[in-house]
């Protein structure tokens, strides 16, 4: 049995250090060593490590960090919301997101055409040259091919992008895939939709990229999931290693409950029920803002991998 250790700061401490001594305190700081340790052993024993996310991290400055995660060689495969690839491509382009309020008059906020999700803002000038912008992505598409999948065009617009914080140009350069099952739920698809109506035979073929999830792994080897939030994007990943056996190793990160039944909320140990995850998987869930436990957790993570030399340099 470990007991409980009184945390105690000093000088020199670095990040990962931090994370590790939060382990002996106890509650969601237990869970966040377990959840750094995890990740560590995925990495350790090659398990193909599922990373997802939904719109709102990308929003945040965890973007940049997705994208050196891809470059480091801590995903395998991405699975995401539509509005992380629009505001990836935003970003890639120049565009800027300001930090504002919580308690913002938004009415205020919407009579000048800024849009706010948290305290951030989003500005309908940045949406209008994003939109600009896809007129002429989605024809050079159209030139090169009729159908695409879904991870075959985000790969094809990653490839356009020389952002180095970008995620979609680091999964390109990297061959990491990024599945997003949802893409007409967001500007992106409706740009779809409307290049569509006088490109007849423009199809985007979600079904066929079910395909290519499911071929990204299999029952033999070994998996793990870093997951951020909930909604489609983790349930598509693990529904995915369902089919495949379920995940070895599973760490969620987010502020939802298990409570009301969501699965967004769901737990780990709720997940072993459907068999997502194994009966003796390593897994953590972790309690708490995103955009503080992630970099805690993997900062720990990467210390102690690039001590071992288990990154991609």
């Amino acid at each position: 049995m470990s007991y409980v250790k009184d945390f105690t700061w000093n000088k020199d401490m670095t990040a990962g250090e931090l994370a590790g001594s939060l382990g002996s305190v106890g509650f969601q700081g237990t869970e966040l060593a377990k959840a750094a340790a995890i990740v560590e052993k995925m990495k350790e024993t090659g398990a193909k490590v599922f990373l997802t996310f939904t719109s709102n991290m990308v929003t945040s400055g965890l973007r940049g960090f997705f994208a050196q995660l891809i470059e480091l060689g801590v995903a395998d495969a991405v699975v995401t919301t539509v509005g992380s690839v629009e505001e990836d491509i935003m970003r890639a382009s120049g565009e800027q997101f300001a930090i504002g309020s919580f308690a913002a008059n938004d009415f205020a906020l919407h009579e000048e055409g800024t849009n706010r999700v948290g305290n951030l803002y989003i500005s309908n000038k940045s949406y209008e040259k994003f939109e600009a912008a896809m007129g002429t992505t989605l024809a050079a598409l159209y030139a090169h091919k009729k159908t695409w999948t879904v991870s075959e065009m985000l790969r094809e617009i990653g490839l356009t992008l020389s952002d180095p914080h970008s995620i979609l140009h680091h999964a390109a350069k990297h061959n990491v895939p990024v599945f997003c099952p949802a893409i007409t739920d967001g500007a992106f698809g409706f740009h779809l939709f409307m290049f569509q109506q006088d490109h007849k035979d423009f199809m985007v073929d979600v079904v066929r990229d079910f395909q290519h999830i499911l071929e990204c792994t299999s029952h033999d080897e070994k998996k793990g999931i870093i997951c951020l939030g909930g909604g489609v994007s983790k349930h598509y990943a693990i529904f995915t290693c369902l089919l495949n056996g379920g995940f070895d190793y599973a760490v969620y990160l987010t502020t939802s409950q298990q409570y009301a039944g969501s699965l967004s909320g769901a737990t780990t140990s709720e997940a072993k029920s459907w068999g997502k995850i194994k009966d003796d998987s390593d897994a953590a869930t972790v309690i708490g803002d995103v955009t503080i436990t992630f970099p805690l957790v993997m900062v720990k993570a990467l210390e102690e991998l690039a001590a071992k030399g288990l990154l991609r340099q």
